[in-house]
């Protein structure tokens, strides 16, 4: 994609914006300086500068050589790398290192503070001095990264690097302005007696109106079975859908968001604020309902009936701290303009509906 500049055609344009971007990030605050220094020893001469600024000759003329050299361009007078060529090595003992690359190797991608108990037990039953947390992981730079991705056999036979799959993010400023606009599903993980079970959560981010669902799987066919029952409850047109990155919501549920042309955003790895109205509704659902119904979680239809109450309750009862507990989900939806039975209504002095 082309990008047009409303400058573009403005003679000596791309000229100065070179210009300013060497001023405002190649040319450092020191090269100013010592640029203003050889101007000032140019006119007032060696004593004047070498007292006013307790700089040495040599120094001047070094500064100058590199000035001509660099064809007069200031960024010729940055200040370079000071590290030190040679630098001190860290050592320890080749039992250590082998100790950690094996770790390493053994437990793809482990971490520095995961490996020190592992690394401890092990200098302790062979006498040696154990690293501390920071010392590991620059021994693990030291060592190249010791770093594992996953790999896959491409088509030609050849291994490669397996990349992760690239998702559509949710937007940094992205807002809900009406019903429909946004819904955003969640999971809540539950264990009875040993038992696991999965309760699939649904809110529309604008209005509230919330759906939950028990199952006893945590596959993307359940998910997409649970999201067809959305579809036939919430009584709008749904735009855009977000979730976090469960494996739940991948294949079956995605595919099923293509065939029927929904964008599918996801939440950044371990950011469930990006979610956080359907992560506050999960924690409403267990205060109020789930916790003193746990123990009906064995049979999910005895307890999806027992939900289904309790929903019908929240969305059409209970007010909702959002509308400053004045109005439950439904209510807000028919007081809304943008619901679509309310559209075509007309108000008393005859003017349509805005």
């Amino acid at each position: 994609m082309r990008i047009f500049n409303k400058f573009r055609g403005t003679k000596g344009f791309i000229s100065n914006w070179q210009r300013l971007l060497r001023f405002r990030y190649m040319i450092q605050e020191h090269a100013k300086e010592r640029c203003r220094i050889l101007a000032f020893w140019e006119k007032h001469g060696t004593g004047a500068t070498e007292e006013a600024f307790n700089i040495k000759r040599r120094t001047l003329f070094l500064w100058q050589k590199k000035l001509k050299e660099g064809g007069g361009k200031l960024e010729c007078l940055n200040t370079g790398n000071r590290a030190p060529r040679r630098r001190r090595k860290r050592l320890w003992d080749y039992q250590t290192i082998e100790e950690i690359k094996r770790i390493r190797g053994e437990h793809p991608n482990l971490g520095k503070d995961k490996i020190y108990p592992l690394l401890s037990l092990f200098c302790e039953k062979n006498n040696l001095s154990c690293p501390k947390t920071k010392t590991i992981g620059r021994l693990i730079a030291d060592c190249g990264g010791l770093r594992v991705y996953p790999k896959r056999v491409s088509h030609f036979g050849k291994i490669k690097r397996a990349n992760r799959q690239k998702v559509i993010r949710k937007p940094k400023n992205f807002k809900a302005d009406h019903i429909d606009h946004l819904v955003a599903l969640d999971t809540i993980e539950r264990f009875v007696f040993g038992v696991r079970r999965y309760i699939i959560t649904f809110e529309d981010i604008h209005s509230r109106f919330s759906f939950a669902w028990s199952t006893q799987s945590h596959a993307s066919l359940a998910a997409k079975e649970f999201f067809n029952l959305c579809l036939k409850v919430f009584p709008c047109k749904i735009d855009f859908v977000l979730t976090d990155n469960g494996s739940e919501f991948k294949k079956h549920f995605a595919e099923e968001l293509k065939r029927i042309h929904l964008t599918h955003y996801h939440t950044y790895p371990k950011t469930p604020k990006m979610n956080a109205h359907c992560e506050r509704f999960n924690r409403t659902l267990q205060e109020e309902f789930v916790d003193y119904h746990a123990n009906l979680l064995l049979n999910t239809e005895e307890f999806n009936r027992k939900l289904m109450d309790y929903l019908a309750f929240y969305n059409t009862e209970r007010v909702h701290h959002a509308f400053q507990n004045k109005k439950s989900p439904v209510a807000f939806m028919l007081s809304s303009p943008y619901y679509p039975l309310t559209r075509s209504q007309k108000c008393k002095s005859g003017w349509p509906y805005t």
